[in-house]
């Protein structure tokens, strides 16, 4: 077993080995109208290749009935890989085909509620589990540190955690169903099933909680046989730190830009990416929604407008945009033609030649080959 935390890093080389790579399936895409790709019914755990699936698609903590939390899951070579964990993040991951077992690594891309609810429920409800319910080895999670500044939350002194912190304190506030499973020999402690992983901006990007984002270079997080992990700071209001993170495999790459206002920092790590996986906000869906006007220009300063999103894939020479963390996702107030629209006109008038994809809860996309590899 691993040790329940790890230390604070910005760089991390994980171990293990993998199983030999298997050729990526490559899928044609149908552009703006119709998305290349599917919603999965099998197993995506047991096979080769790259290929990206979203979980939930929501923008936001206000839970809809319609889509489940931001989440994604990236599977290289039958191992996966997610990416937040937003409200039903297991749940969609098991209605996605894919299984406990094949969980490598969580990413956490900043701490908000839509991000992380559904995080420490992997472990908590795997611990101890047999078979294809659960995972029996420990899995790499990445996530940021603490933001150093103080917590406004009653009872809680102190700064506000990171992920390191943020984990110890889930694994005692739930202690009491794990200690009862193990007194009766049926469960572990759900602790030894993660090694943690502050994420800290190099030293000499000068970032702060009142400089969240400066123009930076992206820098490794960790790298194993499946996969390089990169990442850069991107503006999100008083966030810090929030990350972008690349992931670069030998079948392609994978870009996913966390929530974000339009950053610079962003399209230098997008650079030449297979696939763009790009939060959305479309400004005039917010009026309809009774929001105070104070709160509404919160919301259109600290994210990307669907309008930016053409531009952006363009100026990196990403393949294809999929376009998730709709906000406002109720399909009451933007329908999924409107969303497509949108990405359409974003896209012609940024002369932008690749595929933009909408995102729908459970979309799978297999990530088509282009010329350039995992560096």
């Amino acid at each position: 077993m691993c040790e329940p935390l790890g230390e604070p890093t910005s760089r991390r080389t994980m171990l293990g080995a993998m199983a030999a790579s298997a050729a990526a399936v490559a899928v044609p895409l149908l552009g703006a109208e119709q998305a290349a790709a599917s919603t999965n019914t099998g197993s995506l755990s047991s096979g080769g290749g790259l290929s990206v699936t979203l979980l939930g698609t929501n923008g936001g903590p206000p839970p809809l009935a319609t889509r489940y939390g931001i989440s994604s899951a990236l599977t290289v070579n039958g191992r996966t890989y997610v990416v937040d964990c937003g409200r039903g993040a297991v749940t969609q991951y098991l209605r996605a085909g894919l299984s406990m077992p094949s969980l490598a690594g969580i990413f956490l891309t900043h701490l908000h509620s839509d991000h992380i609810v559904d995080y420490y429920s992997f472990p908590l409800l795997s611990a101890g589990a047999a078979g294809a319910q659960g995972f029996q080895s420990p899995i790499e999670v990445y996530g940021p540190g603490s933001a150093g500044i103080a917590s406004t939350v009653t009872g809680a002194p102190g700064p506000v955690p990171g992920t390191v912190e943020m984990t110890r304190l889930a694994g005692q506030a739930y202690a009491a169903s794990p200690t009862f499973f193990m007194t009766e020999h049926a469960g572990i402690d759900p602790a030894t099933l993660l090694h943690v992983h502050d994420v800290l901006p190099p030293s000499g990007a000068g970032a702060s909680a009142t400089n969240s984002a400066p123009a930076m270079a992206p820098f490794t997080v960790m790298e194993n046989d499946d996969v390089k992990v990169t990442a850069v700071l991107v503006p999100h209001g008083a966030v810090f730190p929030a990350y972008a993170y690349r992931f670069d495999t030998d079948h392609g790459s994978v870009v996913f830009s966390g929530d974000t206002a339009p950053t610079p920092n962003v399209i230098r790590l997008a650079a030449h990416a297979d696939v763009l996986v790009h939060e959305a906000l479309y400004p005039a869906g917010l009026a309809s929604l009774g929001l105070p006007q104070a709160l509404i220009d919160h919301i259109t300063s600290t994210h990307t407008d669907v309008a930016q999103l053409g531009r952006i894939a363009a100026e990196s020479d990403a393949g294809t945009l999929l376009a998730t963390h709709l906000g406002p996702g109720q399909q009451t107030v933007v329908s999924d033609a409107t969303w497509r629209r949108l990405l359409r006109d974003s896209a012609r008038r940024a002369d932008f030649g690749g595929s933009m994809v909408l995102g729908t809860d459970l979309l799978q996309l297999p990530v088509p080959r282009r010329a350039r590899r995992r560096s």
